[in-house]
């Protein structure tokens, strides 16, 4: 099969397109012939070495934590789903960005979404959801996302505005205007947050999610007041020090699922910036890791 494989760490030009052996769906799995894979933070730090001490990654080997595409093989023990159905979901590690991949969590592509969007979805809608989760009840809060034109921060503002929160989120100005379409309160990033979130929620902010790759989270402690009411899906280290909480993704086929019910009810729509084909995939790396927005690799 064709893959994107990298026989060593560095940057992205350690990627290359070549032949690789075809993995095939074990028990509680499925494989599925991948029509469009995302590029997320951790593909690149896996990539990098950033994470060859904690995580060491057998080389060579194929990037890519999610993917969307049709369903080919159904492994035993696994029902609910049948071969021919387009599903999106996530696989292990790093294993997504080739023409076949195993998924052992997946939910069927809701109709509003293309393949590209289905793609995108699968990392950053479990991570949300899950960093939702310890925050609780929604309804008639004011939720602080930072980063919440990312991935993680579009799903996790499409599920809390859905459950009746007011969001407000950091992000490039050049955002603003879809995220004010999208019912979200924009500002920017950076020093002087509280005096700017202050002027926007006079009545104050009631819990926070820290889902940018940012030094924000001691400023969301101090915002909301309450470090046990701020949650962070990235900065461990961080939520240690000012007892946060800090939720890692996990493949839960039933957080796939209440995404997918998001985007078929119109209210989650993953956002995409760049679509290149599988050939690009150094140039892919490259964007994804220059912050320019949600990368999206096809193999069609």
């Amino acid at each position: 099969m064709r893959a994107a494989r990298f026989h060593r760490y560095g940057g992205p030009e350690v990627l290359t397109v070549e032949e690789a052996p075809e993995p095939h769906a074990g028990p509680g799995s499925i494989r599925i012939r991948v029509r469009a894979a995302s590029i997320n933070p951790i593909d690149w730090l896996f990539r990098s070495g950033a994470l060859a001490q904690a995580v060491p990654l057998e080389l060579p080997a194929v990037p890519g934590r999610d993917a969307a595409g049709v369903v080919d093989e159904v492994g035993p023990g696994v029902e609910g789903v049948e071969r021919g159905e387009l599903v999106f979901g996530l696989g292990g590690l790093a294993d997504t960005t080739a023409e076949f991949a195993v998924l052992t969590a997946w939910a069927p592509v809701p109709p509003t979404w293309s393949i590209e969007e289905a793609a995108a979805a699968g990392l950053g809608s479990v991570t949300a959801l899950r960093g939702l989760s310890p925050l609780g009840d929604l309804r008639g809060r004011t939720l602080l996302i930072d980063g919440v034109s990312g991935a993680v921060g579009t799903a996790a503002a499409a599920a809390a505005l859905h459950a009746g929160a007011t969001v407000i989120g950091t992000a490039r100005e050049a955002n603003h205007a879809a995220l004010r379409d999208a019912g979200i309160v924009p500002t920017t990033y950076g020093p002087g947050l509280p005096e700017r979130v202050s002027e926007l929620a006079p009545q104050g902010v009631d819990i926070a999610l820290h889902a940018a790759p940012s030094d924000a989270l001691a400023t969301l402690v101090e915002i909301v007041g309450d470090p046990a009411r701020v949650v962070t899906v990235l900065d461990r280290e961080g939520a240690a020090r000012l007892g946060t909480h800090q939720v890692d993704a996990e493949n839960d086929s039933a957080v796939l699922a209440a995404a997918a019910e998001l985007g078929r009810d119109g209210h989650y729509r993953p956002r995409v910036a760049h679509v290149l084909p599988l050939e690009e995939i150094a140039k892919a790396h490259e964007l994804a890791e220059g912050g320019g927005g949600k990368v999206v690799v096809t193999l069609d």
